[in-house]
């Protein structure tokens, strides 16, 4: 058992000096500039409920409770909905109604290291009477 822990002492630091020398610049050449690493990710925040007005009653009856209608967007630096796409269908009739109300909806953006950034979000809308 002592041999084998000997050993591996032994291979790690072969192993250390020779990463060390790896990645030192060859002569005449530029140090790499260093990577931002990221401190943390923040997903974007609805900001209340969406209100969705139906024109019509008889369409609001004729909807079962929990229809639900899937959306992809990307949420702007300002909160702001964008490029909103349905990717789950309920009908057009409600899916229209669904992105008008969600692109007027308010976010808290996302964040990239403590700074509004725009986000892609997913959101599901569940339609209830």
């Amino acid at each position: 058992m002592s041999r084998i822990f000997a050993a591996s002492l032994l291979l790690s630091t072969l192993t250390l000096s020779a990463a060390a020398k790896a990645s030192t610049p060859a002569d005449g050449a530029t140090t790499p500039t260093p990577i931002r690493v990221s401190t943390g990710t923040v997903a974007p925040v609805v900001l209340g409920s969406p209100v969705l007005v139906m024109p019509d009653r008889t369409i609001i009856g004729m909807l079962p409770d929990g229809a639900q209608v899937e959306l992809s967007l990307t949420v702007s630096e300002k909160g702001m909905p964008k490029n909103i796409k349905v990717v789950k269908s309920y009908s057009p009739f409600v899916d229209n109604r669904v992105v008008e109300s969600v692109s007027e909806m308010h976010f808290l953006p996302g964040r990239v290291d403590n700074q509004p950034t725009a986000a892609p979000m997913n959101l599901v809308v569940t339609v209830t009477h």
